[in-house]
């Protein structure tokens, strides 16, 4: 389908030529939109500059086709002022930290004019494991600290617990710790020597071996889910650490959950989230650089990139 009006978008991502064409959901977006009529830019976040009242980025014309390691024919790079595009991506991954947060103040200076999606300024303020703390009634006991006892504590109170960084990603550094397991010292310590972040630890939820399910949300509905079951041996069902995609179908607790969500995401500017829920709990509202559209698209054949522009597309008549 051809859009009505041919926009000019810019994709802020990590590099293209590394992406995954059959599972990168950026890739899957810059593709929905090149069939619809639309102009691509492509520039990776450390190309995005503002200078003496402009934001600009360095990059190149892109166009993509469903053939790897051919998938991206690039231009020559050329500066662009971003003011002039219709809509960008903010579409690199984390870890969010201050490289990526100080890209969200850049952009926020041309934004709503130029449409950046997702909306930059409620991307910096909802991280993916905070925004869930607005939602206590729907996620499992969760604290969020840097002090080694309260983290104690906290586990004492509630027995086996998951230990992760509170800006991580992809499943790195997520730890599946006992009661009585003598190693949440050495971890503390150990994260303690990266970063001055506080960590999240979560009551675990022994429903993470049937899964952890991915919901989509396009402008605060959901169109889908897939289910991510973790490999033998593993507690962790991110696909980057060999979780198993399967289909899956919404529960009504799913669409109560995204019921009780969906209206602040579409509020904040906040058009395609995923969410990942554990049995009957929403353990995080992912926002700043989502995944998921292929895999749901071959579940169930729906064109979820499709919705996605449709959404962004009523927003730009």
């Amino acid at each position: 389908m051809t859009a009505a009006k041919s926009l000019t978008v810019a994709f802020q991502m990590d590099p293209i030529g590394a992406v995954d064409i059959k599972a990168d959901s950026s890739f899957r977006l810059a593709e929905e939109a090149q069939a619809r009529g639309h102009k691509l830019f492509y520039y990776t976040p450390d190309q995005l500059s503002y200078v003496e009242g402009a934001v600009m980025a360095r990059g190149q014309d892109l166009t993509v086709r469903r053939e790897q390691g051919r998938h991206a024919d690039l231009g020559e790079m050329r500066d662009l002022d971003l003011s002039q595009v219709d809509v960008i991506w903010l579409r690199q991954d984390p870890p969010f930290d201050m490289g990526y947060i100080t890209t969200t103040h850049i952009l926020d200076r041309i934004h709503p004019d130029t449409l950046v999606v997702n909306d930059p300024f409620w991307v910096r303020n909802y991280p993916e494991k905070l925004l869930v703390l607005d939602f206590p009634d729907l996620t499992p006991p969760t604290a969020i600290a840097r002090d080694l006892e309260t983290l104690k504590a906290f586990r004492a109170r509630h027995g086996e617990v998951i230990l992760k960084p509170l800006y991580g990603n992809g499943g790195a550094g997520v730890f599946k710790l006992s009661a009585g397991d003598s190693n949440l010292a050495s971890l503390h310590e150990l994260f303690s020597t990266i970063n001055r972040e506080p960590l999240i630890m979560q009551k675990f939820l022994p429903d993470v071996s049937a899964g952890d399910k991915r919901v989509i949300l396009v402008d605060g509905e959901p169109v889908g889910a897939i289910n991510r079951v973790p490999a033998a041996g593993e507690t962790r069902s991110n696909m980057h650490v060999g979780g198993r995609p399967e289909k899956v179908a919404l529960t009504d607790r799913d669409r109560e959950i995204c019921a009780r969500i969906g209206p602040l995401l579409r509020e904040k500017g906040q058009i395609f989230v995923g969410i990942d829920v554990i049995g009957d709990y929403l353990t995080e509202i992912n926002v700043t650089s989502p995944t998921g559209i292929q895999e749901l698209e071959r579940f169930d054949g729906v064109n979820i990139a499709e919705k996605i522009w449709e959404a962004i597309e009523a927003k730009r008549p």
